[in-house]
């Protein structure tokens, strides 16, 4: 059954059928073919369960904070003040594009809102500057999965409802891992331009005058940052009441620039739809996927097999691991962690695992499965920005951040406590 999954699956991307068809069909499909019951009866209640979960408004949300920091030209005051710091180093604006994701991951919980924003005001640098293309393309896509682990987080609000786990812990415990993923980004970059310095485009001249200048148009994502987070751990707002303050906070920024006005109100509705449209029907559609997966077996047959394998606790640990890197190739990632978590999270418990420390190593997973072909979904915005070429270029330039947070994965594993030791410090 899963072989055909995959097959058709891959048949209908190839014929470059937009993924929330892809995923509708292959759900009728599966039905079709394995289901005695006529699970399509459903789609109608399984499709309105999963629109009215409140934890999705969160989505919008994010997606509106971007746009209004993009459409007020804040992000791009960010990028060229973050350019002025880093652009010294081999690769140049790719580390722009590194640090500007790691702030904006800050205030956006979306990893497509932080691709969208600085890949829009990124992009026209590649010509510019002649850059590598690929690997800007990669900074980009991977730099934006940043937006589910530092927090504040979508992913995070959801893995916590899911498994009854304190989301305040679940981000604390997201700050580490994802400033060093940053890190390890940047690392990947650095090595690969000191090797192929052709890769690194052409540096800007600036000056510490021009830098020191240039400070105040970084402190704008770090007051939302206060305001999003920091509402959350006051107990004046849940995670996802604080999103709504951090659009608030935007539009607040927007006036005092003197930018909030119709035009940028009318720009700002627009591109929220139209994004909010895109991610949400890909939700929908994968979950009524999960749902046939789930009547017809797979998911608890997988399940099944992993317990009958008796590996002991690594060794359970990576071959889950190993399934989730699998399952995030076919897979959109929020509906991949609605399917999985009931089934994932009792075995990952009962080999003695934290469920914040899981919380975290998921995330991770789930930040590969976004820059992994077929379905990754921040290959898709970063090539839907950049509106020519190939998908396969922006595939291509990612590659190298994947193995990153592979690494990353096996540091968490070998020592938990990257994860763990600041929320125990902090909540005890």
């Amino acid at each position: 059954m899963l072989g055909t999954a995959v097959v058709l699956l891959l048949v209908l991307l190839a014929a470059s059928v937009p993924v929330a068809a892809v995923l509708g069909v292959l759900g009728l499909a599966m039905n079709k073919l394995y289901s005695v019951m006529p699970l399509h009866l459903a789609m109608g209640e399984v499709i309105w369960g999963a629109s009215a979960e409140y934890v999705l408004i969160a989505i919008p949300l994010f997606v509106m904070l971007g746009e209004i920091l993009l459409r007020s030209g804040i992000a791009s005051r960010v990028y060229a003040a973050i350019a002025q710091w880093l652009s010294w180093l081999p690769g140049g604006l790719m580390h722009a594009n590194i640090g500007t994701c790691t702030l904006f991951a800050a205030t956006s919980g979306s990893s497509v809102a932080t691709a969208a924003t600085v890949g829009t005001v990124a992009m026209p640098e590649i010509k510019r500057r002649d850059y590598d293309e690929r690997l800007f393309l990669g900074t980009l896509a991977a730099g934006g999965t940043l937006g589910i682990l530092i927090p504040p987080s979508i992913n995070l609000i959801l893995y916590g409802l899911l498994t009854n786990t304190s989301v305040p812990r679940l981000y604390l415990a997201g700050f580490l891992p994802g400033f060093m993923l940053a890190g390890m980004f940047a690392l990947v970059v650095l090595v690969v331009c000191l090797i192929r310095p052709r890769m690194g485009g052409r540096p800007i001249e600036t000056t510490w005058r021009e830098r020191i200048r240039l400070l105040p148009d970084l402190l704008p994502p770090l007051f939302i940052f206060f305001v999003v987070v920091g509402s959350i751990y006051a107990g004046f707002a849940t995670p996802t009441e604080a999103a709504s303050l951090g659009v608030v906070a935007a539009f607040a920024l927007a006036a005092w620039e003197g930018k909030l006005n119709i035009a940028l109100i009318k720009a700002v509705l627009e591109g929220t739809m139209r994004t909010t449209a895109m991610i949400l029907l890909i939700i929908l559609a994968a979950q009524f996927l999960n749902f046939v997966l789930g009547a017809i077996g797979i998911a608890d047959g997988i399940v099944k097999a992993i317990e009958s394998l008796a590996l002991g606790k690594l060794g359970t640990m990576l071959l889950i691991v190993a399934f989730y890197l699998v399952l995030g190739c076919f897979m959109e990632t929020i509906s991949m962690m609605i399917l999985t978590t009931p089934f994932i999270v009792p075995i990952v418990l009962g080999l003695g695992y934290d469920p914040v420390w899981w919380g975290i190593v998921l995330t991770v997973l789930i930040e590969a499965a976004l820059i992994t072909p077929p379905i990754g979904l921040n290959l898709y915005v970063v090539q839907g920005i950049r509106e020519r070429g190939t998908i396969g270029d922006v595939i291509m330039g990612s590659l190298p951040f994947v193995v990153a947070m592979f690494v990353l994965i096996i540091m968490l594993i070998a020592v938990p406590d990257i994860a763990l030791w600041l929320p125990r410090l902090i909540m005890g």
